[in-house]
C-alpha cells in the first residue's frame, strides 16, 4: 500500500471514529413530543446555514474575551494558519494536523465551564445571527412531526446549547476526549467535517431507526456533499458556488436568505472570509495547545 493509500485510509477511519462518536453523543430532548413521522428527520449544517459565520470562531473569540489565551501566544500560529488556508496546501495530514489542532484550546478545562461559558457566548455572539429563513424550516419539519439534528464541526457541547436554545431534537458535533470531566485535547477520530458528517448521520438513523430516504440535509457548502447525497431530500441554503451549481444541475432546492448586494458580496467573499475566520479560530487554538504543551 502506497503512503497516500495509507493516508486515505487513516482518513476515513477517523471520519467513522468522529462520526460513531457524535451519533452516540447525540442527545434527544425527550421533553418534545413524540414525532408523528418518526422514519423522518431533518439534519442542518450550523456555519452559513443556520448561522451566519463560524460557530467555532464566535466561540473561540468568546473564550478568548474571557482570558483564556492571550495575543501573544496566538501571534505565530496566527501566521502559520493563514498562509496554509490562504496557500490552499492540501496534504492530508496536514489538514487533519490543522483540524485535530481546532480544539486543542479546552485543554485542562472542564466540561461543565464550557457547557457554562457557552450558553453566555451564544447569547452574546451566536443567538442574533441565526438566519430567520433557516429557523422557519427547521420549525416547519418540527411541526410536521419529524425530528431536526443540527450537525456542525463545532464542539457537541456547544452544538448540542445551539440546538436548545432553537427548539431542536439535538445535535451532532465533534466530540472532544475527556479524562473524569476534563479535557485531555484530543479528539475522538477527528472534527466532524465533510465525510464525517455523513458517517454521523448513518450512524444516528441506524440509532433512530431512520429511512433516509424520506429525510432532508440542508447545508451552504460543498464539503457537506457526502451528507447532501445521503438523503432524498437534500437543500442549498447560502450556497458556496460549487454547491449551488451543483444544485441546480441535480435538481435540489435551493434557499438563499441573503438578499440584494450583500449576497452578491457574500458569494464573493465566502472563500476568503471562511479562510480568515479559520486562521484565526486555528491560531487561537493553536496557541493554547503550544502552551499546555509548555506547561505554561
Amino acid at each position: 500500500m502506497t503512503t497516500r493509500s495509507r493516508r486515505r485510509v487513516n482518513l476515513r477511519t477517523r471520519s467513522t471514529l468522529a462520526g460513531e462518536a457524535a451519533a452516540a453523543s447525540a442527545e434527544v430532548e425527550h421533553a418534545l413530543s413524540v414525532p408523528a413521522n418518526v422514519q423522518a428527520a431533518a439534519f442542518f449544517d450550523v456555519d452559513n446555514t443556520v448561522m451566519q459565520g463560524a460557530s467555532i470562531f464566535h466561540l473561540a473569540k468568546g473564550l478568548y474575551r474571557r482570558k483564556f489565551f492571550t495575543t501573544r501566544e496566538i501571534a505565530g500560529a496566527a501566521w502559520k494558519q493563514a498562509y496554509f488556508r490562504l496557500a490552499g496546501v492540501e496534504d492530508p495530514e496536514h489538514v487533519a494536523e490543522a483540524r485535530a489542532s481546532a480544539l486543542a484550546f479546552i485543554a485542562g478545562h472542564t466540561v461543565a465551564e464550557l457547557e457554562e461559558l457557552g450558553e453566555e457566548i451564544f447569547d452574546e455572539a451566536m443567538a442574533h445571527r441565526i438566519w430567520p429563513g433557516t429557523r422557519a424550516l427547521a420549525q416547519w419539519h418540527l411541526d410536521e412531526g419529524q425530528r431536526v439534528w443540527l450537525v456542525t464541526a463545532a464542539p457537541i457541547e456547544i452544538a448540542s446549547i445551539i440546538a436548545r436554545r432553537l427548539g431542536l431534537t439535538g445535535a451532532l458535533g465533534t466530540v472532544a476526549e475527556r479524562e473524569d470531566g476534563v479535557y485531555t485535547g484530543r479528539l475522538v477520530g477527528d472534527m466532524l467535517h465533510g465525510p464525517a458528517k455523513a458517517e454521523a448521520v448513518k450512524a444516528l438513523a441506524v440509532r433512530e431507526g431512520l429511512d433516509l430516504a424520506q429525510c432532508s440535509a440542508y447545508s451552504d457548502s460543498y464539503n457537506d456533499l457526502p451528507m447532501l447525497s445521503l438523503v432524498g431530500d437534500p437543500c442549498a441554503i447560502n450556497p458556496d458556488a460549487k454547491l449551488r451549481a451543483h444544485a441546480r444541475s441535480a435538481g435540489w432546492r435551493i434557499r438563499d436568505y441573503r438578499t440584494g448586494r450583500k449576497a452578491v458580496q457574500i458569494g464573493l467573499a465566502t472563500a476568503g472570509a471562511a479562510a480568515v475566520a479559520g486562521a484565526v479560530a486555528g491560531a487561537v487554538t493553536t496557541g493554547i495547545a503550544s502552551r499546555n504543551r509548555q506547561g505554561g
